[in-house]
């Protein structure tokens, strides 16, 4: 299945038009040395789901919304929520909007699945089972943070980049995440919710009225309550639902209708356990 753990790498060989030069990778934060996650061509998408996207009316996503290998059927999106494209394997899904296009979707899958086993495998973490997964309240620097079952935040937790835009934060969670109602992730320090990768196995609940910054790499689904809001991408290996959402893709994303091509091995610069690129 696409996205599985044993996906061997990223997908560099579709391509529906010519390509832009590749961006440059972001430097590493000089507090964790660690660097971003490449996202491939799931860097496309504000939300990307293998088994569909459920919605209560209104939402408002700012960016690519797709679903692959569930058909178009399974996106309950309608044209007017989604600024951007919306891409399904087939015709069925709403119109006048969708583009069918099931070679990019597959390839796109298959980088998000990448990317979660990239960042479930990176190694030496800054620091293991912080606050024993109780992080609301916390300013949380730069850096690996690995928790051994799941994570509540609580009350609104801040990411502080210390003056570094580059700074990268990686949280490997083997649990659930969940974010408690009325809370918020605060950036402050020139943070950028480009570089906060959150790994999630188990599900992902961003609470009623919540605002969540990071892209969320998730083995399951992702569910956003009421009136919550996202700053980053939603990106599920199972099912997204949405109830009266904004979500919004980073700011400096590559064009809405432009793949981008990976820019390289991740493991190349910095190690991964579990498969490896042959």
């Amino acid at each position: 299945m696409l996205g599985d753990i044993g996906y061997p790498g990223p997908i560099t060989s579709y391509q529906s038009e010519p390509l832009p030069p590749a961006e440059e990778p972001s430097q590493p934060d000089v507090a964790s040395n660690r660097m971003p996650v490449e996202l491939g061509y799931a860097e496309t998408f504000a939300i990307l789901s293998q088994s569909g996207i459920t919605d209560v009316y209104p939402s408002n996503v700012t960016g690519d919304v797709g679903t692959s290998p569930i058909t178009g059927a399974a996106l309950l999106l309608s044209c007017s929520e989604v600024t951007g494209n919306v891409y399904t394997v087939n015709a069925a899904g709403p119109l006048p909007c969708t583009t069918t296009d099931a070679p990019f979707l597959t390839a796109a899958v298959g980088d998000m699945g990448y990317a979660y086993t990239n960042a479930a495998g990176r190694v030496s973490p800054d620091v293991t089972e912080l606050a024993a997964g109780t992080i609301g309240g916390l300013t949380i620097e730069p850096g690996l943070y690995k928790w051994s079952s799941g994570i509540l935040i609580d009350q609104s937790l801040t990411l502080d980049a210390k003056g570094n835009p580059n700074a990268v934060w990686i949280f490997q969670i083997a649990g659930t995440l969940t974010q408690a109602s009325y809370t918020e992730v605060i950036l402050t320090g020139g943070a950028q919710n480009k570089n906060i990768f959150w790994q999630v196995a188990g599900a992902v609940t961003i609470g009623t009225y919540a605002h969540f910054e990071g892209i969320v790499l998730a083995k399951t689904m992702v569910a956003v309550n009421t009136g919550a809001s996202v700053n980053g991408r939603l990106l599920a290996q199972t099912a997204v639902t949405l109830q009266m959402n904004t979500i919004t893709q980073p700011a400096n994303s590559v064009n809405n209708s432009t793949p981008v091509e990976p820019t390289g091995n991740q493991n190349d610069i910095d190690p991964v356990s579990g498969p490896q690129p042959e």
